[in-house]
């Protein structure tokens, strides 16, 4: 086996398909292997390029193999998929691997490090809770609508309409009902002390230095900062600020052909979490500068600028594309928002 050799490999929780090219476009050897048996196997071969798909695993194998000496290169599931012809079957998906990985125009994805993956814990555990509490919030709303009683907008008016209706229950409402708000509201306390430890965690865990001058950017604070960086993880994959907005899927969704230019919604692709937080960051950011709350700059003066002339949705969807631009030139350059902006005034 020579260093031109590839290895493709479709990652499971007990077998794995491995597909060993010499030749591209040619599979010269096929193995299945056990999870006792899969890094005996890797450890055995010469130094290959080994192509995975990012997905579950992917990155501790990937480590795994960068000590062997492998090189090794994570695509996107989404952009192997076209690659699986007829049935999909683990041989199939192997091979769609290599083929996928002679597509130049496939950027693969960053084996990201230890550190990285803990910080992507949190948030993702972070996420998951912050969704059962919308949940939990929606159907307390959903089952006291059924008896006449509507709640304004806001988890603090469920809170104190929970607690008045267990006071003072109205007549009419089953004893049922209301034990079960009793036990909605100790799991809605369950779930926002555990949401308010993780970010206690996220804020006290040693992050990226590139996060502190990320952070310096209105509209961007410290989980929206510490979920790009991880997320990201290698900055120099992107040649501009506009790559990295578009890989968040912060740019105008384009319909064009022959002379004809049309831009439409933004096209939503790429990490849904990290784009959520930037669009909320830039929504308080604006907020702030529509009230005259935050210090006047050309940042905050274009973001109002354009919530007078598009709106206030349109100008906090700009913010945040621009906020998403801003953090990879402070990252590519090391400097903060403030040198920044003077640099370019």
């Amino acid at each position: 086996m020579t260093e031109d050799t590839t290895i493709g490999v479709d990652l499971a929780k007990n077998v794995f398909e491995v597909a060993i090219s010499h030749t591209p476009g040619t599979i010269a050897m096929r193995r299945r292997l056990k999870r006792a048996r899969f890094g005996a196997f890797f450890a055995e071969q010469k130094p290959a390029i080994v192509v995975m798909e990012a997905c579950g695993s992917a990155h501790y194998w990937g480590r795994e193999f960068e000590k062997m000496g492998h090189e090794v290169i994570l695509l996107p599931p989404h952009q192997v998929r076209p690659y699986v012809t007829r049935n999909k079957t683990d041989r199939c998906d192997a091979a769609a691997l290599l083929e996928a990985h002679r597509n130049e125009s496939i950027l693969p994805v960053p084996v990201k490090c230890v550190e990285a993956q803990s910080i992507l814990a949190l948030h993702r555990a972070r996420s998951g809770w912050m969704q059962r509490r919308t949940g939990l919030l929606n159907m307390t709303r959903g089952f006291l609508r059924e008896y006449g009683i509507f709640v304004p907008v806001g988890a603090r008016q469920i809170r104190l309409k929970m607690e008045a209706l267990r006071e003072e229950p109205p007549q009419g409402m089953p004893d049922a009902l209301r034990s079960l708000l009793v036990l909605v509201r100790d799991e809605l306390g369950v779930l926002e002390s555990s949401i308010a430890d993780v970010d206690e965690l996220i804020r006290t865990t040693p992050q990226d230095p590139a996060v502190k001058r990320i952070m310096t950017i209105p509209g961007i604070g410290i989980l929206g900062a510490s979920a790009l960086v991880a997320t990201v993880g290698d900055i120099r994959r992107f040649p501009s600020g506009r790559r990295l907005a578009s890989y968040f899927g912060l740019t105008p969704r384009e319909i064009s052909s022959g002379e004809h230019r049309r831009l439409g919604r933004i096209n939503k692709q790429g990490n849904t979490y990290v784009r959520t937080l930037l669009t909320h960051g830039a929504r308080a950011a604006l907020r702030f500068a529509i009230k005259g709350d935050a210090p006047v700059d050309r940042h905050r003066e274009w973001a109002r600028s354009i919530a007078e002339r598009r709106g206030y949705r349109v100008a906090t969807v700009a913010l945040a594309n621009k906020n998403a631009r801003l953090a990879w030139a402070a990252w590519r350059t090391g400097k903060t928002f403030d040198e920044l902006v003077c640099a370019n005034a």
